[in-house]
């Protein structure tokens, strides 16, 4: 799979493939993807499961029309809509679907700057708050339907309030990313169960590269990161 992406502005990395990677949709199922820029993550997910029916929302139309061009380059695999999270299309609202996935804006603008790249701005600086982003999700997916969001460490406590307060998720699973061993996870991934009944469960983190420090050219990805990163391999710990 190849996708193209702006050469200035925001570029999809290696978060839009973990979280494709962790969400374990089947053939025959559905998934929806929030903010979906270029539409990587949404690509990499029907790359991965032949036979998923992917829909891709995005709001900024040349990341939307990226998007088509993406999937139309691979195959049709991917839906993509154009709108804004809470105005979806009256024919989106009366879909549901197996998985909903997003990676939202990271960062919260009353506590930091914006980027003066419009684009990144769009992307990263946060407009939408984080309880409307699950409140989105819920209402689109079907009971017992799974959520799989990656976010910055430090929004985790909101993020849980949300999936509490908002859809009625339970038994949140949550998998911290960490760059090395040894080091404060940055990321993390967090999935839940529309309707869920289970225990919460904070999972060992997920270790991205290999060694105290990246001390030469080419990459570094530990073995399960480059089975993922590289191969399309699944991330299969929080199933």
């Amino acid at each position: 799979m190849q996708a193209w992406q702006p050469v200035a502005g925001y570029r999809a990395g290696m978060d839009a493939v973990l979280l494709s990677a962790a969400v374990p949709a089947q053939a025959g199922e559905t998934a929806l993807e929030l903010g979906a820029g270029a539409g990587v993550a949404s690509l990499c997910l029907a790359a991965r499961v032949t036979g998923c029916r992917v829909t891709a929302v995005e709001r900024d139309a040349a990341y939307a029309e990226l998007a088509r061009r993406n999937a139309c380059e691979n195959d049709g695999a991917v839906e993509v809509v154009e709108a804004d999270i809470a105005a979806l299309p009256p024919e989106l609202k009366a879909r549901s679907f197996a998985h909903v996935l997003f990676n939202p804006p990271y960062f919260d603008r009353r506590r930091g700057k914006a980027s003066p790249d419009p684009a990144r701005e769009a992307a990263m600086g946060e407009e939408t708050p984080i309880a409307e982003w699950v409140d989105v999700a819920a209402r689109r997916l079907a009971p017992l339907g799974l959520l799989t969001v990656i976010h910055r460490a430090e929004r985790l406590p909101e993020l849980l309030a949300a999936l509490q307060g908002q859809g009625g998720f339970g038994g949140p699973q949550m998998l911290p990313l960490a760059g090395r061993a040894g080091r404060d996870a940055g990321r993390v991934i967090v999935q839940a169960r529309k309707g869920g009944r289970a225990d919460a469960r904070l999972l060992a983190p997920m270790v991205l590269h290999r060694g105290p420090a990246h001390e030469r050219d080419g990459d570094d990805f530990t073995e399960e990161a480059a089975a993922i990163l590289r191969e399309g391999a699944p991330l299969t710990r929080l199933l």
